[in-house]
């Protein structure tokens, strides 16, 4: 259950109640595609990051190790050990991501593996009784992300079919959250908004799906080909027509301005592998922009990566050990990265909520994005 506490402007600072623990928002949610983070990050890691959300893969588990295992384990916050809220996607990106090894129908799609080539059939009920099997707090709809740019033609049809997708997951859903061996009889499910770059189609799509009561509403199909400009104007153009009394969720998205934009714009939660996937490069966030701490510069520097952090890795290691590590090619220097760039989205998480909490969200956002817009 979501509840408003206050906002300035569209900028909104709420509570996210769910049966694994309440999410402070505006939330970024860490994601461990396999039920781990790239770069050898636990599950009591995330705790010392002040990660309030984990994100798993359900393409990803259904294929290894395979969801009924993870249900025999008794779902993921007993296979994980991660005992906070774990949202897991439907699928629908990694379907949209295999565009070479896909058919859609109305039915489903009928798409093979990444791993070993062999067929496979996901449509609305199997995505939630994958995600069921799970256990998950919060499961994520069916749905058809086009790629960006789409034909008006092709993005109509596709939100009309994330229409009927949507209805079916609910029915599904409703029918395993009564069965006795089901893992969390109180998983809740979030609608995704789709429309390609168009957006009366958006605004369509979100005027169907808002009256359905879900527990959560998320912008998908964004970050997949368009301009910055067209993602800010499509969440600028859809937001109006969100309920105001539930949770808000950007998919995919994206760099620390990216984040404080759409929270500018009125969302809540998000999610990117951008923090990690950088971090195994070598590229960090710091609170003056982005480093890249493989440059020559940074050998002799005794300093933290960031001055003004308290991350577990900025208290202890300097500048020049950890351009070591990725000299030495040791993985404890993708690790330490890692935990430094998760620490750092959390924390300018928490960050905007102490300036909502405070009523300067508009001045905090006006000084800090041209800082996280910098590279050092």
């Amino acid at each position: 259950m979501y509840k408003l506490i206050k906002s300035e402007n569209r900028a909104r600072r709420g509570e996210f109640k769910t049966v694994h623990g309440t999410v402070q928002t505006p939330a970024f949610m860490n994601v461990a595609t396999a039920g781990a983070i790239k770069g050898g990050l636990s599950a009591f890691d995330l705790k010392d990051i002040n990660c309030q959300v984990q994100l798993c893969n359900t393409y990803h588990l259904h294929l290894r190790p395979g969801d009924e295992l993870v249900k025999e384990f008794g779902g993921l916050h007993k296979f994980t050990k991660f005992d906070g809220p774990i949202l897991t996607d439907s699928g629908g990106f990694q379907v949209f991501s295999l565009s070479s090894l896909r058919k859609i129908r109305e039915e489903g799609v009928y798409f093979r593996s990444h791993l070993d080539g062999h067929p496979i059939f996901m449509g609305p009920e199997e995505s939630m009784r994958i995600q069921s099997n799970l256990g998950s707090t919060i499961a994520m709809a069916f749905d058809e992300c086009v790629e960006n740019p789409a034909s008006y033609e092709y993005a109509k049809a596709s939100c009309e079919r994330t229409y009927r997708w949507l209805m079916r997951c609910k029915d599904e859903m409703q029918r395993l959250n009564k069965l006795p061996d089901t893992v969390n009889k109180n998983q809740l499910l979030f609608g995704i908004n789709q429309g390609s770059t168009y957006s009366d189609l958006r605004i369509e799509h979100m005027k169907k799906i808002a009256p359905l009561n879900l527990d959560g509403y998320a912008i998908g199909g964004l970050a997949v080909g368009e301009s910055a400009e067209d993602m800010y104007r499509v969440i600028s153009d859809v937001e109006p027509y969100m309920p105001k009394d539930k949770i808000r969720y950007l998919m995919g998205v994206g760099t620390p301005a990216n984040i404080l934009e759409a929270v500018h714009l009125g969302v809540d939660l998000f999610d990117c592998v951008m923090p990690s996937r950088d971090a195994r490069h070598g590229h960090l966030f710091t609170s003056s922009g982005m480093m890249n701490i493989m440059n020559a510069k940074y050998e002799h520097d005794k300093g933290p990566i960031d001055e003004n952090c308290n991350c577990p890795v900025c208290r202890e290691f300097s500048r020049g050990y950890i351009r070591h590590l990725f000299k030495a090619k040791e993985i404890l220097g993708m690790r330490l990265a890692v935990m430094h760039n998760l620490y750092f989205y959390n924390n300018l998480m928490k960050q905007i909520r102490d300036a909502l909490d405070e009523g300067r969200f508009e001045e905090f956002y006006k000084e800090t994005l041209p800082l996280v817009s910098k590279k050092i």
